[in-house]
């Protein structure tokens, strides 16, 4: 059956919302904010507090090898729950990518491998700019608050995009002998 509108197959019309739906799937499952409020708010506060008004997380990212391995007191904390919910779903992704390698085909260890580096320059730049935007002294103690709390997300997340890439590159070698 033929649309008189845009002479279109009503399959072909089918399979470009199909397509449509992938690409719009292509962002890290991690990335994907919450709708309602609520949950994210009881998914932070079920790790721990947040941090309040003026408050400074004393975790030293640089000291942790390995975010996955902490206790659920022991993570960073963040001053918003939105960054805090977004950690955790972080955590759960990671967590059980690490599980996956463990029984994933060469191919699709390799596919994560591409994909996860990539991700990884996107982090290290957004990194950069909130390093750059916290440097000028330009920003109101909201922003500033708000811009230390991103670059913090960004810190745990290169940490944990880094262990994953050691462990898929481990993996891809032992698989290629």
């Amino acid at each position: 059956m033929i649309n008189p509108g845009n002479n279109m197959h009503v399959e072909d019309i089918d399979s470009d919302l199909d397509l449509d739906e992938k690409e719009m799937k292509k962002t890290s499952a991690f990335e994907a904010d919450m709708d309602d409020d609520l949950e994210t708010e009881a998914l932070a506060n079920m790790a721990g507090a947040l941090l309040q008004e003026g408050e400074e997380d004393d975790t030293n990212l640089d000291e942790i090898e390995n975010i996955l391995e902490l206790p659920d007191n022991g993570f960073p904390k963040f001053t918003l729950a939105k960054n805090k919910a977004r950690f955790l779903r972080m955590v759960s992704w990671y967590r059980g990518k690490e599980e996956w390698i463990e029984v994933a085909p060469l191919s699709g260890v390799t596919k994560l491998f591409k994909q996860q580096t990539k991700e990884l320059e996107g982090i290290r730049s957004s990194k950069l700019d909130y390093e750059m935007e916290l440097e000028t002294g330009t920003l109101t103690p909201s922003q500033r608050s708000y811009r230390r709390d991103e670059l913090k997300m960004c810190r745990v997340q290169e940490k944990m995009a880094v262990h994953l890439i050691s462990k898929l590159q481990v993996k891809i070698k032992s698989g290629r002998r």
